[in-house]
């Protein structure tokens, strides 16, 4: 099994700034992609931002210039730094990622981390 913790988060101001950890740990060949997703109230999950394993990233037009997402293969975690936020920002963001597992077998599977609860307001 694979575990994805998560920490940071909190309470910003609208134009401050804060950053979320995710670490992977347990049964790991290797970790694919790795990103951060996010659910408002009352809304569906949506993509946020995510990073191949050779660096390669995507970001929600909403986030885009303003978050940045990086990863440290050897740590199995990935970053997410939240710049310039907005009210609508405020979600509980969530980690996910794409892991090989194994051996002497290996299989594929998606995981999710527990949330963490990300607040803007003044």
């Amino acid at each position: 099994q694979v575990q994805l913790v998560e920490s940071g988060g909190g309470l910003a101001q609208p134009g401050g700034s804060l950053g979320l950890s995710c670490a992977a740990s347990g049964k790991i060949w290797k970790i694919n992609v790795m990103g951060w997703y996010r659910q408002a109230p009352g809304k569906q999950r949506e993509l946020v931002a995510i990073i191949t394993e050779d660096g390669g990233t995507n970001y929600a037009h909403s986030v885009k210039g303003r978050f940045a997402i990086s990863r440290d293969n050897a740590k199995n975690t990935v970053l997410l730094q939240m710049n310039s936020l907005k009210p609508e920002d405020t979600a509980v963001y969530y980690c996910n990622a794409g892991v090989l597992s194994g051996p002497p077998r290996y299989w594929s599977s998606a995981y999710w981390g527990q949330g963490t609860q990300v607040s803007v307001s003044s």
